[in-house]
């Protein structure tokens, strides 16, 4: 009897060590696996060594979670090169101005005095070239506020037609500057929308100022009520939008390639569709025949609802 118990002690000790050794061995093979994995880029996943106990799932689950953090990699850097490039670009779009203005400037403290017409001439020059970087930074500082989401907005019932046509009052004279008068349809019938004036007055400001960055032509706005919402519609003629810039016409620091040179941070239609989506609102663009259109679509407001 003392000859089994023995015997039966020998075999379960003897199966137990082979089981830690092979616990071991699982564990070693796979702590090389990670620190190869972590020293190489590779898209190799780990392995089994032997099976036992419950290693495959734990294997399963590390590759799972592997993957996972390879893709977060990429897409940071991905983010990261974008970022990068977008920063030298806006670097480039502030210092063109500050460098044209500094030009004008010297020219008005040479030493040979430029007549009067000339003087005045410099001087509408360099305000122009400061209004730029003002514009290039406002927007910039708008779209940090935004991201660390320190704007707060504070929505009350507007009619959105006043607040589109005192805006773009204010850009009227850029227009005839271009030599075209813009066509704008409002509504008769009041349009109201809850929502922050603030805000709403940033969406107008920049799809006006994307259209004379990117239009030549054919300007037309309009507000109006379609079924239970208020639309507001920027179009125009253009040849600097190709079909390919539409998915992406909303992206961060996006810019089309035939308008790096035009003194624009690729935020204003972000800013945009930050604040229309906020505010309980779509924004969509779409390019038909050399003709680009912006559509903000807000939840119309009627007083029954207040």
């Amino acid at each position: 009897m003392t000859i089994v118990l023995t015997a039966g002690f020998t075999a379960v000790i003897f199966i137990l060590t082979m089981r830690l050794w092979r616990y071991h061995q699982q564990i070693k093979h796979l702590l090389q696996q990670m620190q190869l994995l972590e020293q190489e880029d590779t898209n190799y996943c780990l392995t089994s060594y032997c099976r036992v106990g419950k290693t495959e799932a734990l294997i399963s689950e590390l590759n799972r979670i592997w993957q996972l953090n390879r893709a977060r990699v990429s897409a940071l850097k991905r983010g990261n090169q974008s970022y990068r490039a977008s920063i030298i670009g806006i670097s480039h779009d502030i210092r063109t101005p500050l460098t044209s203005a500094k030009g004008y400037t010297q020219m008005l403290l040479g030493k040979t005095a430029p007549d009067e017409e000339k003087q005045r001439l410099y001087i509408t020059k360099i305000e122009q070239r400061m209004d730029d970087v003002v514009d290039l930074l406002e927007q910039l500082f708008e779209y940090a506020r935004l991201e660390a989401g320190e704007i707060v907005l504070e929505t009350e019932r507007i009619n959105l037609c006043n607040i589109f046509a005192d805006t773009l009052s204010l850009f009227y004279d850029d227009f005839i500057r271009l030599g075209y008068e813009p066509v704008v349809m409002l509504s008769e019938t009041p349009c109201y929308i809850m929502a922050d004036a603030h805000a709403v007055r940033r969406i107008i400001e920049n799809l006006i100022k994307n259209a004379l960055v990117h239009g030549n032509g054919d300007f037309r706005f309009d507000v109006d009520r379609q079924d239970n919402c208020v639309r507001l519609t920027a179009k125009n003629r253009t040849d600097r939008i190709k079909s390919g810039d539409i998915e992406h016409i909303f992206e961060r620091f996006y810019t089309t390639e035939q308008s790096k040179t035009r003194k624009v941070t690729g935020l204003g239609l972000t800013i945009v569709k930050y604040f229309a989506e906020e505010m309980g609102g779509t924004v969509s663009a779409a390019l038909c025949e050399h003709t680009f259109a912006i559509t903000v679509l807000f939840p119309l407001c009627l007083r029954s609802n207040l």
